[in-house]
């Protein structure tokens, strides 16, 4: 499933790709015909992502927003990737189109490819038509320069503005939002008996985090997964917060999940995934001075390796169904 920075880049896709231009919306496969009825021929006017949610706001051309908002006259297609869920995206070359993300079965993080538009040399920008849709595409969206396909999402309808911000209300504060208030996520840790290393999963809690990020998170702070909440301090879950900021914020400008500094990296350090085990795959994989994958994470899928840190070997379970990774020595339960 697509971490949060994830979603944000797709929402910044959106925006630049679509933004303020009037699109055909449709549903190939045919599950989304009623919902794309409903905001097909619409003005894109705004794209927001909120954890791993993304929300597409239409309606008509002329809207001016007269506040910060969901506004009273678009119409919301909200869509949740879940964990099969991928946006492929197609151009005719005018219009900047990097990436297609999604989550794709037994796939960790982000996968980019680009479909090729099959225009004829010499052809005019007017001329150029979209690649067919590949597979049961839900919903496409067309305009006159770009297409994007979205398939096997675990949610995908059109909302109204109230509804949307009942969604977006259920959901807990997200790092990588300026109007985040990460009182609200240390609050929430500190009421519950839960495990810390449970409680960062909860997109009630905190919006956005996966398991990369939680074990990742939790490693730089020094704190065990397995502390009830209640008895994280204060200052650790303001400490973890502020890393996911800049963690996460990281993570949307460069299409990969990086949380290893430099003096950690090398010597040996970035030795493969335990027999098996499929490696996380990074959209800087092939990037010329990109931190290789295998450099990229002090504990994740990394149990049975050397701590970069203290050589302990990194320990592995499980919690609430997901693999859960931490070092034994620098996660102590009686370090706090």
């Amino acid at each position: 499933m697509p971490e949060g920075h994830t979603v944000h880049r797709l929402a910044r896709t959106f925006g630049e790709v679509f933004g303020g231009q009037a699109v055909e919306v449709s549903s190939p496969q045919g599950r989304f015909a009623a919902g794309a009825a409903l905001v097909d021929g619409l003005v894109l006017h705004a794209a927001e992502a909120v954890g791993k949610q993304m929300f597409l706001g239409l309606g008509p051309a002329d809207h001016s927003p007269s506040a910060p908002g969901l506004a009273d006259d678009l119409r919301w297609v909200r869509v949740h990737l879940g964990l099969y869920g991928s946006w492929t995206f197609a151009s005719d070359g005018s219009a900047e189109v990097s990436h297609a993300i999604g989550a794709p079965r037994k796939r960790v993080g982000e996968r980019e490819t680009v479909l090729a538009a099959a225009a004829p040399e010499g052809s005019v920008l007017a001329a150029w038509e979209p690649p067919d849709p590949r597979g049961a595409v839900r919903v496409r969206i067309l305009s006159a320069h770009a297409v994007a396909d979205l398939t096997g999402p675990t949610a995908c309808e059109v909302i109204s503005p109230e509804a949307a911000l009942a969604v977006q209300r259920r959901l807990g504060p997200d790092p990588l939002r300026s109007d985040a208030d990460p009182e609200l996520f240390v609050s929430a840790v500190r009421r519950s008996r839960s495990a810390v290393g449970l409680l960062l999963m909860n997109q009630d809690v905190v919006a956005g985090v996966g398991n990369i990020y939680r074990a990742e998170a939790l490693f730089r702070a020094g704190q065990s997964p397995t502390t009830p909440g209640r008895d994280v301090p204060s200052d650790v879950l303001h400490e973890i917060w502020d890393d996911l900021v800049v963690l996460m914020a990281d993570g949307a400008a460069i299409g990969a999940i990086v949380t290893t500094r430099p003096e950690h990296r090398g010597d040996g350090a970035g030795a493969p995934p335990p027999r098996g085990r499929r490696a996380v795959r990074q959209n800087t994989d092939a990037a010329p001075g990109a931190v290789p994958r295998d450099e990229s994470f002090y504990v994740y899928q990394r149990d049975g390796l050397p701590c970069r840190v203290c050589g302990t070997e990194i320990a592995r379970s499980e919690m609430a169904g997901r693999n859960l990774f931490w070092c034994p020595s620098c996660q102590r339960d009686d370090r706090r």
